[in-house]
């Protein structure tokens, strides 16, 4: 039960001209399709490779240091308060006074290190 695939015992000579045209047009846009594929490997993947993965660790290190700057800011600020609970007997407030400060001050080494500050100041 072979099915019958639009060709005749001649192959291709038996289409309509139509579809000659547009097999050969078909032909042509894979044949050019894969040149450009082609040349878009060889010429864009041995820079742009290196520099991607050199842009993405230098992000990632930008992401770990800010974020060790904001939690750095917050775990100095609840030392500071609990050391003052400990000394003038105040528990709760100054370790609730001293966090919020130290949440606040790694905010500000956060923007500062991002180099938002620096725009603000007036630096044109």
């Amino acid at each position: 039960m072979a099915q019958d695939t639009g060709r005749g015992e001649n192959g291709d000579r038996d289409r309509s001209p139509e579809e000659a045209a547009l097999s050969e047009r078909l032909g042509n846009l894979d044949q050019r399709l894969s040149e450009f594929r082609g040349r878009h490997v060889k010429t864009e993947q041995p820079a742009g490779d290196g520099e991607d993965k050199a842009a993405r660790a230098s992000a990632m290190a930008l992401g770990f240091r800010l974020s060790s700057e904001l939690v750095a800011g917050v775990v100095v600020g609840a030392g500071i308060g609990w050391g003052f609970d400990r000394l003038l007997s105040t528990s709760p407030f100054g370790f609730i006074v001293f966090l919020l400060l130290g949440f606040v001050a790694g905010v500000v080494n956060v923007v500062r290190t991002a180099g938002a500050g620096q725009n603000r100041r007036g630096g044109s």
